[in-house]
């Protein structure tokens, strides 16, 4: 049985976040260094300080928390003894993680990461204007129900399933009225509840299209090399590693589905056992007790870093 090494999205950031991290550990202050250099802002000011409008903004909130998963994969890498191509079999990440699994996977650098998130954030936030789109988590319900809901509330309108996270979690995404139809409809196709969620854009749909095009003109710009380990794709549910390939998923991935369901499913399928979410919050270590199988365990603070450290040395002993 093997490990895997998982990544927030968004959702997951609160000031203060990494603030202990930075305190007790240089390698992890020099992340947040970097990443402010590779911005030409203070970001790191902003993740402990605040204020928290401005953090969840999505320009903000993406490379701050990639900066917080990576902090902790450079600690356990310089302080640790972690090898992540030695100690896990594959990486994955959901939605703006998959761009932290893969610079922790040393696919990415974390400077060109840091640039591309913020790129990224900017053209989701710009794709559609506020107010015009919305999201909606549909709980008890599966895809199928969820598909055929989205279908249904259409009426013409954009409404698709926008992330599939985990048995009885499916969350839809859309232009602002159908997704409150689909709210309305979401009784009579299964879900126990619907939730608009707070959200400042319909993300992981087709009213994203513009920022697909901008995010494929901003991926060709780095360089991608081969990761450590092998990637899980939001968009495929299945590894790849392959550089030309993790690009044109990255671009598809911006009005693509997240498959975290069926990932989780495919890791199970291919012999892990533990998952470490590396990184702020608990929300896929929370999904991944939805599952049969894994252990999970969240790497945020340094008291989890220790446990975790431990953990691992242990395993590989």
């Amino acid at each position: 049985m093997s490990i895997a090494f998982i990544f927030p999205g968004q959702g997951s950031q609160a000031v203060g976040m990494g603030a202990e991290l930075a305190k007790a550990y240089a390698p992890a202050r020099a992340v947040f260094a970097e990443v402010d250099e590779a911005l030409g802002q203070s970001l790191s000011t902003l993740i402990w300080v605040g204020p928290e409008d401005q953090l969840t903004l999505t320009e903000n909130a993406q490379p701050a928390l990639m900066a917080v998963s990576l902090a902790v994969i450079r600690v356990l890498e310089a302080e640790k003894g972690l090898s992540l191509k030695e100690s896990a079999a594959f990486v994955a990440g959901h939605s703006l993680g998959e761009y932290s699994a893969l610079a922790a996977a040393g696919s990415l650098s974390v400077a060109d990461t840091a640039r591309l998130l913020k790129i990224r954030g900017q053209a989701m936030q710009t794709a559609v204007p506020v107010g015009e789109g919305a999201m909606a988590a549909l709980l008890g319900a599966d895809l199928s129900q969820a598909q055929e809901l989205a279908k249904a509330a259409s009426e013409g309108e954009v409404c698709a399933a926008a992330n599939d996270n985990a048995p009885g979690q499916v969350v839809i995404s859309g232009t602002r009225a159908a997704i409150e139809r689909a709210v309305a409809l979401a009784p009579k196709f299964g879900a126990r509840r619907a939730v608009l969620l707070p959200v400042s854009a319909p993300f992981h749909c087709a009213l994203m299209q513009p920022a697909a095009g901008v995010m494929q003109e901003a991926v060709s710009e780095v360089r991608i090399s081969a990761p450590s380990v092998p990637l899980v794709a939001n968009v495929l549910a299945s590894a790849i590693s392959d550089p030309e390939a993790i690009r044109a998923r990255l671009i598809e991935q911006v009005t693509g589905m997240v498959r975290w369901r069926e990932s989780m499913l495919y890791l199970r399928d291919q012999g892990v056992d533990s998952l470490y979410e590396v990184g702020a919050g608990r929300v896929l270590t929370g999904l991944a007790r939805r599952f049969e199988g894994f252990e999970a365990r969240s790497v945020g603070t340094p008291e989890e870093l220790e446990a975790a450290a431990t953990a691992l040395q242990a395993r590989d002993a």
